[in-house]
């Protein structure tokens, strides 16, 4: 081989390790399953997929050819690319389980099979083989080839946490599901319950049952009293496994909202999937449900379901939250219950979502005898989570960070605190809308941006292409200023026009930071 044709291959080999490290933590993100990555591939993945077939072209022609400048340019090429990749900093990293391991070495092991029998047997054609390989598809491959395998140790592992399960009797177990606000329902749970209690809860997006399965048999000891689980779902029966896993007593549903509905199909479907848990309740179980929320609201008065209700708006609530008050330091407010009690709270969470959050665990706590006064102790310790509404100052600048929302309710919220955050300078939004919404995307995204116009910002940066036409169109209707308006490829991009303008007393509103499966 000629030295061009040695650089080239160094060259590809980095492109193939850096578009097989993408290609499996975009499949990771869809939760190892076909139909969502394909889902992923036909419609963002679409820019990844043609920079490889790009490269793929590019490769034909240099395959036919014998232009050694040609070979060398053409590697340079794919080393930009692939160093490129490997440098971006991912809001969710790839964890590297086992079956990550395994599935990077099966395409690894495939790529280099298939390879080598090109070389040994069409020579000519080595080099096209070789561009071939790198496409995302390849990813789905190597997850059939070691489908049998996964599925016996999946199996193990799941037979496994039942058996740990079993043999704690006296664990409480409490499941949390909902379209938003789960994870911080569980901290907050978390803090709480840890007054009197020695607590475990999911740690960060556990929430699938390989998650759940995991956490038990890494973290559950037996000095464990409550173990408190996040339920995620993207489709029917999500729910319902995790809970034939870990047979819940207590649940909470935090809402039922427009999550996810390609996959779901319709609201009426989420919430069926969300209540899952509820019906796995024992008789003497305690379900807990946000009635704020119009579609679970909805299905506790068409299907009789008994619950305990907790909410804001609605008065029918079995726990609400009254006078509530922001300051930049705290958030206030009063608990009444159904009973005639009332207990006031203090925080340094901020926003109604967290109070509604607060409000479902202490129906919780109560429940598990916490006391009044330990409850309080605990809210007004919690600390902020991070991307979920959580602040920060820098250099004079407030930053409010709900990056982690993506959801029309949980948005209007934070626009709401941004509208009531007092503060001398000026007030700015950041987002890209809304992603996975299927047939309603547009449309809540329009409102969206009627909504960002009601709340008048000194500035908006729409991110991105993948909502822009529908947050402008809700803008301009808004009546929101279009010079104060502007349009960008990438977070990155928004700030570095928006850095120069910021002045001390500026706050930031950073909303719906897109996921990295989403481009």
């Amino acid at each position: 081989m000629s030295i061009a044709t040695y650089i080239f291959t160094a060259a590809w080999v980095v492109y193939l390790l850096a578009t097989t490290r993408y290609s499996v933590q975009m499949f990771q993100q869809n939760s190892y399953r076909t139909e969502r990555y394909n889902r992923w591939l036909r419609s963002t993945g679409e820019w990844h997929s043609m920079m490889n077939i790009v490269a793929l072209l590019a490769g034909a022609t240099f395959a036919l050819s014998d232009h050694v400048a040609a070979l060398v340019i053409f590697g340079a090429w794919m080393m930009v690319i692939a160093i490129a990749e490997f440098s971006i900093k991912y809001k969710i990293a790839l964890v590297y389980t086992m079956r990550v391991k395994r599935l990077i070495f099966t395409r690894l092991a495939l790529t280099a099979a298939i390879v080598t029998l090109t070389h040994i047997l069409f020579v000519e054609y080595t080099l096209l083989v070789m561009m071939l390989l790198t496409l995302d598809y390849w990813t789905i491959v190597a997850n059939l080839i070691n489908r049998p395998l996964e599925m016996a140790i999946s199996r193990w592992y799941y037979n496994d946490a039942k058996r740990r399960l079993r043999a704690m009797p006296n664990l409480r177990i409490i499941g949390i599901t909902g379209s938003f606000g789960k994870t911080s329902t569980k901290h907050f749970l978390y803090r709480i319950l840890s007054e009197k209690y020695n607590v475990l809860m999911t740690p960060g997006n556990f929430n699938t049952t390989l998650g759940v399965v995991r956490t038990i048999r890494e973290h559950l000891k037996p000095h464990h009293e409550v173990f408190i689980v996040e339920m995620g779902a993207k489709q029917r029966g999500d729910i319902k496994e995790i809970c034939d896993l870990v047979a819940p007593e207590m649940g909470i549903i935090t809402s039922v909202g427009e999550m996810h509905l390609e996959t779901f199909g319709s609201v009426e479907n989420v919430a069926r999937t969300k209540f899952e848990l509820i019906e796995a309740l024992p008789e003497s179980g305690f379900g807990v449900v946000n009635i704020d929320s119009e579609s679970a609201f909805n299905h506790i008065k068409a299907h009789g379901v008994k619950v305990a209700t907790y909410g804001i708006a609605n008065q029918r609530a079995d726990y609400r939250a009254t006078e509530i008050a922001y300051s930049s330091e705290e958030t206030e407010f009063k608990l009444q219950t159904n009973d005639g009690t009332t207990a006031t709270f203090a925080t340094h969470i901020l926003g109604r979502g967290n109070v509604l959050n607060i409000l479902a665990s202490l129906a919780i706590a109560d429940k598990l005898g916490v006391s009044t006064e330990a409850q309080r102790r605990a809210v007004r310790q919690i600390e902020q989570i991070e991307h979920r509404l959580s602040m920060r100052r820098n250099g004079g600048i407030t930053i409010l960070d709900d990056a982690y929302n993506s959801n029309p309710t949980g948005a209007k919220m934070a626009l709401e605190v941004l509208s009531n955050f007092k503060c001398e300078g000026r007030r700015y939004v950041l987002t890209p809308g809304f992603v996975e919404m299927g047939a309603k995307q547009y449309e809540n995204n329009k409102e969206f941006g009627r909504y960002i116009a009601n709340v008048k910002p000194d500035g908006v940066y729409v991110i991105n292409e993948v909502n822009r036409k529908a947050i402008v169109e809700g803008l301009a209707e808004g009546g929101y200023p279009e010079e104060q308006l502007r349009c960008v490829a990438s977070f990155s991009e928004a700030m570095s026009e928006l850095q120069p303008r910021l002045k001390q007393g500026d706050v930031m509103l950073y909303e719906n930071d897109l996921p990295d499966s989403f481009k």
